[in-house]
């Protein structure tokens, strides 16, 4: 299942990245920390031409709260400051300022020795589509400056938003990138929500998934579904095979049934992906360091 979606307006944004660097301190990129690899635009460190880095790694209440420490640890080695946050419910957001003052001190006092002290700092906040970025910029400032909604490519202009009398927040579009090389990539991005529904067969998205959650999380998928147990895998048999075997197992269970008693495999391919994107089915992390 190849997915590709570069909608115009990206291109643009990428534009607006370079041209509003030289006015900006520090970047702060919003990653997803379900799959902490394949939310990182790999164009960002060539755009952002080695300006210091926050790493947001966002929605750790969805996330195997383990593997985020191995994921904080692994962008600490790389050079990185890292805060964890749950931008939905603010966890984490009240240490913004002080990470980014921090990943900033020394030049803050070289402004103070030059007898700049108090000066603004700003910082260009990225991140690719749906990672909640709008959400966690309303956090950090408190009100509501940023358009949020639970589907990507809402944000489509650049807006400066103020945190308190020091610090200032460039929020922008999210950006993806032109071609996903790793057809894994293109597909943890579709099961989290950052490529747009419109563009891809629900249902062998969905089937992919719960063959996903079928060999890493099984537990997760007996259990949200009230399976005693899952359908063996068969020899010889397509991964897509198995997970739309499984896919119907639990529909079986729910109810999802249509004239004839046919599953209803398209109701809860939905389902499914709404259940495993809004953490109901447990605390998943699709991707390893180690990996």
């Amino acid at each position: 299942m190849e997915i590709q979606w570069y909608p115009g307006h990206m291109a643009k944004t990428r534009r607006m990245i370079t041209e509003q660097l030289r006015n900006v301190d520090a970047v702060c990129e919003i990653l997803d920390a379900r799959i902490p690899l394949s939310s990182r635009n790999p164009d960002v460190d060539g755009l952002t031409a080695g300006k210091p880095r926050l790493v947001v790694l966002n929605r750790v209440d969805q996330a195997d709260p383990a593997v985020t420490r191995q994921w904080a640890a692994r962008f600490r080695q790389g050079g990185a400051a890292v805060l964890e946050t749950d931008a939905k419910n603010g966890a984490g957001t009240a240490r913004f300022a002080a990470a980014v003052r921090e990943l900033l001190a020394e030049k803050l006092r070289a402004y103070a020795e030059k007898g700049q002290a108090g000066r603004v700092v700003r910082v260009m906040v990225l991140g690719i589509p749906n990672v909640g970025k709008s959400t966690f910029i309303n956090r950090v400032a408190g009100r509501k400056t940023a358009k949020a909604e639970d589907r990507p490519g809402v944000t489509r202009a650049k807006q400066w938003v103020p945190v308190d009398k020091g610090l200032e927040l460039l929020d922008t579009p999210g950006i993806l990138w032109p071609k996903f090389e790793d057809p894994a990539v293109g597909l943890r991005l579709a099961f989290t929500g950052a490529v747009r529904d419109e563009i891809l067969d629900t249902e062998t998205l969905a089937c992919h998934l719960a063959a996903y959650l079928g060999e890493r999380y099984p537990e997760a998928l007996k259990t949200g579904y009230k399976l005693a147990e899952l359908p063996a895998r068969e020899e010889g048999e397509d991964e897509i095979a198995w997970g739309c075997r499984l896919l119907e197992a639990a529909g079986s269970r729910r109810g999802f049934r249509i004239s004839g008693g046919e599953i209803d495999t398209e109701r809860m391919a939905k389902t499914i992906l709404d259940e495993f994107r809004g953490g109901r089915l447990g605390r998943f992390t699709l991707e390893a360091p180690e990996e």
